[in-house]
């Protein structure tokens, strides 16, 4: 009977929850602020962590940089108190990046709210017409 999950997905979620309690209770840099811990993917070795960021709040594209720049510096610093609260044989190295997926989906329903917003007052004045 094959298995439901492989390890390199249970070690993805255990490092995900880690990783954002980590972050929140030892990153003091203020570029960092708020976010959010998207997604991990590792490597099926678990040597490498990519490691999918999205952040609270409206940011411009450089505070994003720079809060990413700022994991990507810290990231030894969080790889050695993930090792010490995940027993791993091999600690994954981190490598953080920005997940666009929230900021492509408030795009996508604010257009789709201005779509719906200019079909319904044409809408409603056809069936005004029609009685």
């Amino acid at each position: 009977m094959p298995r439901e999950f492989t390890r390199a997905e249970r070690v993805s979620d255990a490092v995900q929850q880690e990783l954002a309690v980590l972050i929140r209770d030892n990153v003091r840099d203020p570029r960092v602020g708020m976010l959010s811990v998207t997604d991990v993917d590792i490597s099926r070795d678990l040597a490498y962590a990519k490691i999918h960021i999205s952040f609270v709040g409206d940011r411009s594209q450089d505070e994003i940089d720079q809060g990413i720049a700022a994991l990507n510096g810290a990231s030894g610093f969080l790889r050695k108190l993930l090792a010490s609260s995940i027993k791993l044989r091999i600690t994954p190295k981190l490598n953080f990046f920005y997940d666009e997926s929230g900021r492509r989906g408030q795009h996508l329903s604010a257009l789709i709210d201005l779509a719906v917003s200019k079909e319904t007052p044409a809408a409603a004045e056809s069936d005004g017409e029609e009685s």
